[in-house]
């Protein structure tokens, strides 16, 4: 054993060989179980062992409340050439806080946080904080059949959410809430509103509040603004025990330039790229990972399985993924540097995308990955073994904004606008769509969303009824942002709470509750999730009434399309298997101006009886009251080259769903 005159041994390690192979090769993905800071005890005496990597720097030392903040009192040991300083330090428990100083090559100093910390000082300040991973789960019930809850066949309603701002304590200074006091309140919310999952915005560490996250410099940490690590977990483990699942924002396209994190780590570009053309993001003032450095690779895959392994998050919504696939990504001519074959792919970022993806679905394949890609790119939630990108779901981004324009009009223009309703039938199905109303649609002067509905004060909250219906109509999962489920009228605001007091109002709180209704059906009603990423799925009835701007369509699911249980696709089924069953078919009409439509017929597949299961007008959403009286029996008057039809009421702005019975 080597012990220095400051007691530090510098033979304890963590590290095999095969370790530092694969860590060096790129395929390491447990990083947090070797580098950063653990507490073990060696030969007896308790300590805590420190590992970081900086192979350009010529000295390391760990500095912290333990020493004084003496910068050379405890120097760890390079290990070989491989990049990594590591040193066992007898006396350091759990909570002493510490930072690296890093001497470079050239003689510059720096010091830094660990990259690999667990748990970080309570911004403003910037040290790392000893700690460790450990909890006891109570959640085996959920992670055994979580695979449903995520499967393409499950029905899958996200609401997304701030814990910043979501509820706030006025009483005591307006702060936020703690992990542990959200757990109760936001499990019961979201089963009032029946989500199936929520999906938190970045929630690892970050300097500045106002980024919400998406400048983050601790990327296996879970923020202490709201408790410790151990808090955050029992905040996914409560939704859990209640069938309640978890996404987690997660951001590997870029890292701020903040003094204490990645940027010019050991006094060189360690983490990113050092020409500006490939390592500055100019949107955001940041820095780009260098995606081609396999170190770096490691590193962000790693924190991907942190977050899926030790804190049991059930997908990762992948940030940006546009602005890593394409290198002139909001670049001037000249600010940019092409590939080796002369065009604007980022084929580092490509291939890192891939085995991310192969990685985690190797190891977690009960998990969902989604990625926010705002272009056309193809085959994103496509298998990499067909040349796609390998995600589970891509958020369908121009639906959103189709969409929005369209409601945004006034109702007597939106007949020249009818295309942006029908448009993404298109392509509905050359991805696994997520319909996204995220956080970027109610902030930056954009208006909230019941702000951006056109009329007085009963034709916006129709309006935005009306929109919600539609977004549950369409074939693809759903995300909604909090406060949109309820008529917030102002833009979102990171440092404030929801307007909660608007729930007194009866309009608002008849939105929230047909949120809930269209949640309950969405969830009954095999029809409406099932196939939600099959075209066998979806079938317009009417896309072409653009002078009343009205659409119809009916949604099946398997049972519907094959007559055969657990079937997918009528593709997949023998010619003797097919045997079409109308009965639990749902049909959906929709009236986007303000004028109400009697004896409107539509054409249907099946005779019979149609239950209205769902009106946006009715009297307890704070709707007008007309509707079918429960429902209506199909009459044999072929319409819209259907066998027969039905002759029902169509209230103003509004959107109506049917069953056959």
């Amino acid at each position: 054993m080597v012990t220095t005159q400051s007691g530090i041994n510098s033979e304890v390690t963590l590290f095999t060989d095969d370790d530092l192979y694969l860590f060096n090769e790129g395929s390491h993905f447990n990083l947090y179980e070797k580098l950063g800071s653990h507490q073990l005890t060696h030969n007896g005496v308790e300590g805590t062992y420190f590992a970081v990597w900086a192979p350009n720097a010529t000295y390391v030392t760990v500095k912290g409340d333990f020493n004084g903040w003496n910068q050379d009192s405890h120097p760890l040991r390079a290990r070989g050439n491989t990049g990594i300083w590591e040193g066992f330090i007898p006396g350091i428990t759990k909570g002493n806080i510490y930072k690296y100083r890093l001497v470079s090559r050239s003689g510059y100093e720096v010091e830094k946080a660990d990259p690999v910390a667990l748990a970080y000082e309570v911004p403003p300040k910037t040290a790392a904080v000893v700690w460790d991973g450990e909890y006891t789960w109570n959640d085996r019930e959920w992670m055994e059949k979580r695979h449903k809850h995520n499967a393409l066949n499950a029905p899958i309603s996200i609401y997304e959410v701030h814990l910043g701002s979501w509820m706030r304590v006025p009483e005591e200074g307006n702060r936020s809430l703690s992990y542990r006091e959200l757990a109760t309140k936001l499990r019961e919310y979201v089963q009032e509103t029946g989500f199936t999952h929520v999906e938190f915005l970045p929630i690892t560490e970050h300097p500045f509040f106002g980024s919400w996250g998406y400048q983050a410099t601790g990327f296996f940490a879970p923020t202490s603004r709201y408790g410790t690590p151990q808090d955050f977990m029992y905040l996914v483990d409560y939704l859990h025990q209640h069938d309640i699942g978890v996404i987690l924002d997660w951001v590997p396209s870029h890292f701020p330039t903040d003094q204490h994190g990645l940027s010019y780590f050991d006094g060189t570009h360690l983490y990113e790229h050092s020409d500006p053309r490939q390592g500055y993001h100019p949107d955001w003032n940041s820095s780009i990972f260098n995606y081609g450095r396999n170190e770096v690779s490691s590193f962000l895959i790693s924190s991907a399985f942190f977050w899926l392994d030790k804190c049991h998050i059930d997908g990762l919504r992948v940030d940006a993924v546009a602005s890593m696939l394409y290198l002139d990504y909001s670049r001037k001519a000249g600010e940019w540097i092409p590939n080796r074959f002369g065009s604007n792919e980022n084929l580092e970022a490509i291939a890192f995308l891939r085995r991310f993806n192969e990685a985690v679905y190797s190891r977690f394949p009960d998990v969902v990955t989604i990625a926010e890609e705002s272009t056309s790119w193809a085959m994103v939630s496509r298998p990499t073994f067909l040349g796609g990108l390998g995600f589970g779901m891509k958020w369908d981004m121009g639906w959103m904004h189709d969409t929005l324009s369209y409601m945004s009009h006034e109702p007597i223009h939106r007949k020249f606008h009818h295309n942006q309703l029908t448009f993404r039938m298109l392509y509905a199905f050359n991805e696994n769509f997520v319909l996204p109303l995220s956080h970027d649609e109610v902030v930056h002067g954009k208006g909230s969303l019941i702000d951006k509905m056109p009329g007085d004060h009963w034709q916006k909250f129709a309006n935005l009824r009306s929109l919600f219906g539609y977004m549950y109509a369409q074939s693809a999962k759903k995300l909604l942002f909090m406060g949109g489920e309820f008529g917030q009228w102002q833009e979102w605001k990171h440092d404030s709470s929801l307007d909660w007091h608007l729930l007194e109002y009866p309009m608002h709180a008849g939105l929230k509750q047909w949120v809930a209704d269209l949640n309950r059906t969405y969830r009954q009603e095999s029809a409406l999730h099932e196939l939600d990423c099959d075209p066998a799925g979806f079938e317009w009835i009417d896309c072409n009434d653009s002078q009343n701007s009205t659409i119809s369509l009916i949604r099946k699911g398997s049972v519907q399309v094959s007559g055969v249980k657990g079937e997918i696709s009528p593709s997949r089924v023998e010619p003797e298997a097919w045997n079409p069953n109308p009965v639990g078919t749902v049909l959906v009409v929709c009236n986007f101006t303000p004028v109400p439509r009697f004896n409107y017929r539509v054409g249907v597949p099946a005779g019979g009886f149609w239950q209205e299961l769902l009106n946006s007008d009715a009297q307890e959403y704070g709707g007008s009251s007309l509707g079918n009286l429960g429902g209506v029996h199909a009459e044999e008057i072929p319409y819209h080259g259907r066998p027969y039809s039905l002759n029902i009421t169509l209230p103003p702005l509004a959107v109506v769903f049917f069953k056959c019975c």
